[in-house]
């Protein structure tokens, strides 16, 4: 079959990776247009163009895919079938319809649950003990359309979002490879989304500000589903650290408030039990252990991390 792939972050890469080693031919990739990133606000390529100019695959980048001179750009490549992997943007009904045989998406969830830009991190953020894959046919709605081929994936106790993508981008990969099989023999009979459904909105940076409120064990999955990006995070006087790794604890506190701090401990209060941090990043520096953070610091039970700066 003739692919075009569409796609940007790391999640989408095995998906391409397959598609590349599974005899089909990528005609195109199309990943969303080069940005600036930062402190130096150089501009770097995201991870699929650098794996398709890896392979001297054609690579597109329009602005907007509504765009004509792109439409007609992707109909003059004759695709069988169009796919998408977190590529970013909702593709018209010039696209969708477009292909020879279908234009499919590679979603992080068990859909109808979590349809959006997020679900692998709403999934941890919830305490969901399970997620998945779903391959499914593109309508013009967000992760509206009928299901072509689903499994479900465990979510373990440590999981962040970083390292469930990784897991969920390898079965991705393996459940498109199985759908164009399928499609080409005619054998995928596509089923349309039932059950609960609940939406899984883009994250922002502003919302890894940690709410010291909310119990402990919340606490730990927000943190979990936060990492590595946008990151939870709280302020220390005015500088602001992030929060990559914690365990909760039974016990009382003031939220927000040091209850005991040791050279290996940090234990915070919470709306319900105690946080213990384990590992943290202030601001331009590395990620470290929560003994490293203490050695250069002098903490003293009764201060506060806040959620918002005091400089």
């Amino acid at each position: 079959m003739r692919l075009v792939f569409f796609g940007t972050p790391e999640f989408a890469v095995q998906p391409l990776k397959a598609l590349l080693s599974s005899g089909h031919e990528v005609v195109a990739v199309v990943p969303q247009p080069d940005r600036q990133s930062g402190r130096g606000r150089h501009v770097t390529f995201c991870p699929v163009k650098a794996e398709a100019l890896k392979h001297g695959i054609k690579v597109l980048q329009p602005e907007r895919v509504k765009d004509t001179g792109f439409i007609e750009e992707l109909r003059a490549l004759a695709p069988s079938v169009i796919i998408t992997a977190a590529y970013g943007q909702i593709l018209p009904s010039e696209i969708i319809n477009l292909p020879e045989f279908a234009c499919v998406n590679v979603h992080a969830s068990l859909l109808p649950i979590y349809r959006g830009a997020a679900p692998i991190n709403r999934a941890i953020m919830n305490g969901d003990d399970r997620t998945g894959i779903t391959i499914m046919l593109m309508d013009e709605g967000m992760d509206t359309g009928p299901v072509l081929l689903k499994q479900e994936i465990k979510i373990t106790a440590d999981d962040t979002a970083g390292s469930l993508s990784k897991r969920l981008s390898s079965l991705g990969a393996k459940l498109l490879v199985k759908t164009l099989e399928e499609l080409g023999n005619d054998t995928l009979k596509p089923v349309p989304q039932a059950g609960e459904i609940s939406y899984a909105p883009v994250l922002k940076k502003t919302d890894g500000l940690i709410k010291w409120s909310k119990p402990a064990v919340e606490l730990c999955n927000f943190i979990r589903g936060m990492n590595p990006w946008p990151c939870a995070y709280g302020f220390i006087g005015a500088e602001r650290v992030k929060i990559l790794k914690a365990a909760h604890m039974a016990g009382g506190g003031e939220p927000g408030v040091i209850k005991r701090v040791t050279k290996n401990e940090l234990l915070v209060g919470t709306g319900k039990g105690m946080l213990s941090i384990l590992e943290l990043q202030p601001s331009g520096k590395p990620a470290m252990t929560v003994r490293a953070f203490l050695q250069g610091r002098k903490l003293k039970e009764g201060e506060r991390i806040c959620e918002e700066s005091d400089g």
